[in-house]
């Protein structure tokens, strides 16, 4: 999947979590929790989504490898990679 495509999956995500905030204006080294103002729960719920939208799996001990929207992109390209061995 391309970073466009990725990134399109990430912000129809994030307007479902955040649906106050303007994800779109999300910078590539902006923290995501603390810009969008969202609690774990919720960033739990965004995890979810993401695995499930794009059929990867996330473990838990990751999600602290996700905290701006360039490491996330650059963490779902590598599984996606590791993924299609």
């Amino acid at each position: 999947m391309r970073e466009g495509e990725i990134k399109t999956v990430i912000f129809q995500l994030l307007a479902k979590i955040a649906p106050d905030e303007d994800s779109e204006t999300l910078e590539m080294n902006s923290n995501i929790r603390d810009t969008l103002g969202i609690d774990s729960f919720d960033f739990l719920q965004f995890i979810i989504g993401l695995d499930e939208e794009l059929g990867i799996k996330t473990p838990e001990e990751d999600y602290g490898k996700m905290t701006t929207l360039e490491a996330l992109i650059t963490y779902i390209k590598s599984v996606e990679q590791q993924q299609s061995k």
